[in-house]
């Protein structure tokens, strides 16, 4: 079965469906970190040791481990060689 069909077919249930949407914020902002320091072309060693912290602290911000705070997700964003902005728009 594809992925396609397999998410289809969990969509049909709406309790499945609703916390994928309500989680799908969290994976675009991993998904744009991971993006971001790709694009670098430095590692998960390189990012920290820019930001002046562990390779493990990375590792958890990339998974969408913990808590981070704007500053941390700012340090992340100018280690990888970017600047960050934030835009908001009406929830449906």
């Amino acid at each position: 079965m594809s992925l396609q069909k397999l998410k289809e077919k969990a969509f049909e249930n709406e309790k499945v469906k609703e916390e994928y949407e309500r989680l799908n914020e969290e994976f675009s902002l991993i998904d744009t970190l991971l993006s971001m320091r790709q694009q670098s072309g430095l590692t998960q060693d390189d990012i920290a040791e820019n930001m002046g912290t562990q390779k493990s602290n990375i590792s958890r911000l990339e998974k969408g481990r913990g808590n981070a705070s704007w500053k941390t997700l700012q340090n992340y964003v100018h280690a990888c060689g970017f600047k960050i902005e934030m835009n908001f728009k009406k929830a449906n």
